[in-house]
């Protein structure tokens, strides 16, 4: 995973939200006019995020579908992850802030956790 980046990301008009991962360490924006927060992930995190990802196909990241629409009426951000790895960028389509696709749920969760220490 020392090649891999992860980045999630929420956007709607109130709301600007990206967080990055990349070998043991991350990056928070919360707003669209704020610097980005770094720090460095602890092993024991490290290893939950490694983990959960290790049980994604890739491949199948662009064609997951989102469990709820809120998004088309303004009634959650759009979300969105994309992970690049080996030169390779893979990316979902969008989906509801706070409701991942279950294939890539726990993982999201653990990205969100950032935003919240």
């Amino acid at each position: 995973m020392k090649s891999t980046q992860i980045e999630y990301s929420a956007l709607s008009r109130g709301l600007y939200k990206k967080i990055l991962v990349q070998n043991k360490s991350v990056s928070v924006t919360n707003g669209r006019d704020t610097e980005a927060v770094e720090s460095k992930i602890d092993a024991a995190k490290w290893n939950k995020i490694v983990t959960e990802f290790e049980k994604i196909n890739l491949d199948n990241i662009p064609n997951l579908k989102a469990p709820t629409e809120k998004r088309f009426y303004d009634g959650a951000a759009i979300a969105n992850l994309k992970v690049t790895t080996n030169g390779k960028t893979y990316e979902t389509k969008g989906f509801d802030n706070g409701f991942p696709p279950k294939e890539i749920e726990k993982l999201v969760n653990l990205l969100v956790d950032f935003t919240k220490e």
